[in-house]
């Protein structure tokens, strides 16, 4: 038991990873965002194909990360310049990205059996393959938020958060609130494809179909770890979807050593993120309600 707590918190720092980039579209953009779908196996496959040609396991990483960023640079293009509706780009982007992946991959799925990863690097300096996915996602996932904690207090990232918050206002004081969406996309898909590439040298093999669900991932990430921790600052904002996939990971790991047959994993994934949205709708409307009492 105590190996499948360690495995799942291991997980859970690396898929907190795509909870970040999930995140920064749904909460500082406020972008009903789908493209992760596609995004994160284009990471996956990205990472996969590189390390099955020889290269280092991090450039791999790195050819992820640029992957990503141009992809939501190209999805920010569709939304700002093109006026799609940020759901109907995501869709868009992420049913290009299934033929885009196949491309690379030259098949559904590729095996890294026997190739160098950095978690096989680790491996020679720790024994137990779970402490090496544990070092190596909680390394990720602290530099990840530290940046990103950097960018979102400088003047280009308070701009986006303005944007997020409020466009019209944005608008008002000048901000390019197109430009700044764009970034956002590259910021968002650029993190979710450098998850995809971790994963990836985690399970030893990349497939072009393992983005389904990501989205439900990330949310359950974000709304778990917020109805917890609170979201009244950024630095617990980010703690909280961070912890929240830790959380979220435990639980679907639990819910499989129960006996659930793997095949139903994503139901229990949506289901869980269902029992998470409704509890928090009726705190919201507890407090609500205890509000009125006060002002009566």
């Amino acid at each position: 038991m105590l190996n499948i707590i360690l495995s799942s918190v291991s997980q859970g720092f690396l898929w907190a990873v795509m909870a970040i980039g999930v995140y920064i579209m749904y909460r500082i953009l406020d972008i009903a965002d789908l493209s992760a779908e596609g995004t994160f196996p284009l990471g996956a496959v990205v990472a996969a194909k590189a390390i099955a040609t020889g290269l280092s396991p991090w450039l791999a990483i790195a050819l992820s990360l640029i992957a990503g960023m141009i992809t939501g640079i190209i999805a920010g293009f569709i939304h700002t310049k093109l006026k799609i509706p940020g759901l109907l780009t995501g869709i868009l982007v992420l049913t290009g990205l299934y033929s885009v992946n196949l491309r690379i991959l030259g098949a559904p799925n590729i095996t890294l059996l026997g190739k160098e990863t950095i978690i096989s690097q680790l491996r020679t300096i720790v024994d137990n393959r779970n402490v090496a996915a544990l070092i190596l996602g909680t390394t990720i996932t602290l530099i990840i938020t530290l940046i990103l904690i950097l960018f979102l207090k400088s003047e280009v990232g308070l701009a986006l958060r303005a944007t997020g918050a409020n466009e019209i206002m944005a608008v008002a004081n000048a901000i390019a609130t197109d430009s700044m969406k764009i970034i956002g996309y590259a910021l968002a898909n650029g993190t979710i494809a450098l998850a995809g590439a971790l994963l990836a040298q985690n399970y030893g093999y990349a497939d072009v179909g393992m983005g389904i669900g990501t989205i439900v991932i990330g949310l359950a990430s974000i709304i778990i770890g917020e109805r917890l921790l609170g979201a009244s600052s950024l630095l617990r904002s980010l703690l909280a979807v961070v912890s929240g996939a830790v959380i979220y990971r435990i639980v679907i790991d639990t819910v499989l050593y129960l006996g659930v047959n793997p095949q139903d994993i994503k139901l229990y994934s949506a289901i869980v993120l269902a029992i998470v949205l409704w509890l928090g709708h009726r705190t919201k409307e507890n407090n609500l309600g205890r509000g009125k009492s006060y002002a009566a």
